[in-house]
């Protein structure tokens, strides 16, 4: 409750000063309309000209003049120039304004002024509202106007606060939130798409003064080195781009409705439901929906805090799609073990826990990429209404999709004791590239600052961390490996552009089972990829590499079922529970996927 008050207070402000210069904007307009009625006299000055103001904030300008004009044989003195008052840096109209009425006095010439008949003291030289300035005030009152109703609007519509500790919240936390009261959860695609707008919108408004300050800059001053502040209008329109591409993707495929079977989802159990989506039924249209564990956190301090996201897990799979209500219809299952964190409902402090999940389709035109925030607890509840032989076909087409992606990713070569399986140098090249390009501007940026500025701390930390970076991207961009077997041994070698590093053997005989870890991970925007390695592990718990470089968890089973098959390693049948620490999942069989 005291933070709804003190944001509508925050806001109060806010609203205030865009209504204010809502009234002034309206005040010039009604002025303009009204000397639309004014009667024009002949006006002979007696002074004219433009004063000079200039602060920290750079120089603005003011036209003044005084005249004297006869009104029914009756003489006036007036001093009124414009409509607006106040000086401004506009266009340069002040300035211009000025300089003329300076000119006609010291020809002697007199100039044309307004006057209201009704009210003959009443005088203006320029009777016509300024456009450039009226849409400079504008924007004052659609972003601080905007901001202002837009938080009263917010906190006076927000849901009452619930407290995650009251005891009706004791055997169900998932309803603390609102978005969570049924079976049915919307995407965050609307939000986005509203988001999209308002940023666009802000964006705009803030920088359309910019054209008519740079016009002065480069016309009057011949600082063409202005010219650069016209990147913030050209990226506003990329921003109303990408708005409108957000708009056409929320109206392509309709809100997307999500049902979750069991609601809430469970750890320890299954993760699975339904999505309508407006878009028509086709067997050719591949659909795969991610779920990831996320643990948020605020990271840095002071104005340098933002908001990170670390995966915890995460698996990947290939969906059901069928004709649907709406158009199309995708089924999908997850079985997540125990032991990982719940979804904080209301999101308390600076840290908390995330599943979210992801739908992705490739489409001609647009590709179809939708995410939830979904309840996820430790239920142990399994889905009831989920047909299995529709999981265990998309399972079937999963298994083999991945095992042609693992195949075209895996070099197999016949040697003469058996086969080989190579892994090729280049297998990251885009993100080791990346990698080595930050790497090295963040370390030439410590020399920089070690050997021009002097900055021993600063700069040790920049060139510590930067060729660091660039060092283990060299290391990702240039390794390989070769895994072979000779009937007796397993071998495993590790080479940095061809040069051997590292050689590890495992005896056949020894070998006890698989283990797939999670050693990477990437992130682009909001979504996480988790690269996978398999080890083989031995009957002492010795342990070496056999595969690496696996995209996701069905990607690495692919990658056992591969390994097994060219190696003659066996492959139980029966998978066994997942690992106690939670960093990876480790399995004594696959092959219940096939």
């Amino acid at each position: 409750m005291k933070g709804r008050i003190f944001l509508f207070l925050f806001s109060l402000p806010f609203a205030g000063f865009g209504v204010f210069m809502l009234f002034m904007i309206g005040t010039e307009l009604m002025d303009a309309a009204e000397m639309r009625g004014w009667q024009p006299v002949q006006a002979r000055l007696l002074t004219a000209g433009y004063e000079t103001h200039t602060d920290e904030d750079g120089s603005t300008w003011l036209a003044y003049a005084t005249y004297e004009y006869t009104w029914h044989t009756q003489a006036y003195t007036g001093d009124r120039v414009a409509i607006a008052h106040g000086a401004d840096n506009i266009g340069g109209y002040q300035k211009k304004l000025g300089n003329r009425l300076a000119g006609a006095m010291s020809r002697g010439e007199t100039v044309t002024a307004w006057v209201d008949p009704e009210s003959p003291s009443q005088s203006i030289i320029d009777r016509n509202p300024r456009w450039g300035l009226l849409a400079f005030k504008s924007i004052f009152v659609f972003v601080f106007g905007g901001v202002g109703f837009g938080l009263m609007i917010f906190t006076i519509r927000a849901p009452k606060e619930k407290d995650p500790e009251a005891p009706e919240f004791a055997n169900t936390p998932w309803l603390v939130n609102d978005a969570w009261q049924g079976d049915a959860i919307r995407s965050g695609s609307k939000a986005s798409m509203w988001g999209a707008w308002a940023f666009a919108t802000l964006w705009n408004l803030i920088a359309m003064p910019l054209p008519f300050l740079l016009y002065g800059e480069v016309t009057e001053k011949e600082n063409y080195a202005a010219l650069i502040g016209l990147v913030f209008p050209l990226v506003g329109v990329g921003l109303l781009y990408w708005a409108v591409s957000r708009t056409r993707e929320w109206r392509r495929f309709g809100p997307t409705p999500l049902e979750l079977d069991p609601f809430p989802g469970a750890i320890g159990g299954h993760v699975g439901g339904s999505i309508d989506v407006n878009l028509p039924y086709s067997g050719a249209t591949t659909y795969r929906v991610t779920l990831t564990n996320l643990f948020s956190y605020e990271s840095g301090s002071g104005d340098n805090r933002s908001r990170k996201e670390k995966a915890k897990w995460q698996d990947r799979r290939l969906a059901h799609a069928e004709p649907g209500p709406r158009g199309t219809r995708i089924v999908f299952r997850f079985d997540v073990p125990d032991g990982l964190a719940e979804s904080d409902a209301a999101k308390p402090g600076d840290d908390y826990t995330i599943w979210r999940l992801n739908l992705a389709g490739e489409l001609d035109g647009r590709n179809l990429d939708r995410d939830w925030e979904i309840p996820v607890y430790p239920t142990g509840a399994r889905s009831r209404s989920i047909d299995a032989r529709k999981i265990s076909q998309s399972r079937s087409r999963q298994a083999a999709d991945d095992d042609a992606v693992v195949r075209r990713r895996v070099r197999v070569r016949n040697t003469a004791t058996g086969k080989s399986l190579y892994y090729p140098i280049g297998r990251h090249a885009l993100s080791s590239i990346v990698g080595v390009l930050v790497g090295s501007l963040f370390g030439g940026a410590g020399w920089w600052l070690l050997t021009a500025e002097g900055a021993l701390f600063m700069g040790a930390i920049f060139s510590f961390v930067g060729w660091g970076i660039a060092l283990a991207a060299l290391y990702m961009l240039g390794n390989s490996l070769e895994v072979w077997q000779d009937g007796i041994l397993l071998h495993s070698k590790r080479r940095w552009l061809g040069l051997p590093i590292r050689h590890k053997t495992l005896r056949r005989s020894a070998f006890h089972r698989f283990e797939k870890s999670s050693n990477m991970q990437m992130q682009s925007g909001g979504k996480h990829t988790f690269f996978y390695s398999v080890d083989a592990i031995g009957a002492s718990a010795e342990q070496i590499r056999l595969g690496e470089g696996f995209r996701g968890e069905s990607e690495a089973d692919a990658g056992i079922r591969l390994i097994a098959r060219e190696l003659g390693l066996p492959l139980p049948n029966e998978p066994s529970a997942n690992d106690d620490d939670g960093d990876g999942l480790e399995y004594n069989a696959l092959a219940a996927d096939n």
